[in-house]
């Protein structure tokens, strides 16, 4: 096979490069999308990664997903230069902002750096039915990518409670990696 001298000598497109919104692109639908459109993305390709590689995959691909849009929302989105209190009330404005949700700290361990945080209103699962088990996963890359970001160390948030377990936020436990 011959050189494709079109195609090697472009840069391998980034998050950055996806992402980006030019408001000529959709001049007459704006840069909104109700959380139907994403959720019919974002549970298709989960019932898809669950067919092709099981559930266990999907969760790890969603975590890790989740993980680096969340470094990419730290660095270019909010001020990783303020104290904690001051950068968690930017965080929970950009939240709203973004129409992710509406972010509240329940509990931090100053000694531990464990933090309980509640996420309601959440693009993931607000309103869905009882499924019977959390599905937050992307949510869950996404805190912990922020959080390692911010904190300058490993951070892994988890579930624990979810609109889709019958509770009415979504609750994560997020800690520094061991």
């Amino acid at each position: 096979m011959g050189k494709n001298v079109f195609l090697d000598d472009m840069k391998k497109p980034e998050l950055s490069d996806y992402i980006g919104y030019n408001e000529n692109g959709r001049g007459n639908l704006g840069d909104e999308l109700p959380v139907m459109v994403y959720r019919l993305m974002e549970y298709s390709l989960r019932e898809q990664l669950t067919e092709e590689f099981g559930s266990q995959e999907q969760i790890r691909i969603f975590r890790k997903a989740g993980y680096r849009a969340g470094v990419y929302f730290a660095e270019k989105l909010l001020d990783l230069s303020l104290e904690l209190n001051p950068f968690i009330a930017s965080l929970q404005a950009r939240l709203e902002e973004f129409k992710i949700g509406v972010l509240r700290i329940e509990s931090f361990d100053e000694a531990t750096g464990r933090i309980v945080l509640t996420v309601s209103e959440d693009a993931d699962c607000s309103g869905l039915p009882l499924l019977g088990e959390t599905v937050c996963n992307y949510d869950e890359g996404f805190i912990s990518g922020i959080l390692s970001t911010y904190m300058g160390k490993a951070y892994l948030a988890v579930e624990i409670d979810c609109w889709a377990t019958g509770d009415r936020v979504c609750r994560f436990r997020a800690e520094p990696v061991q």
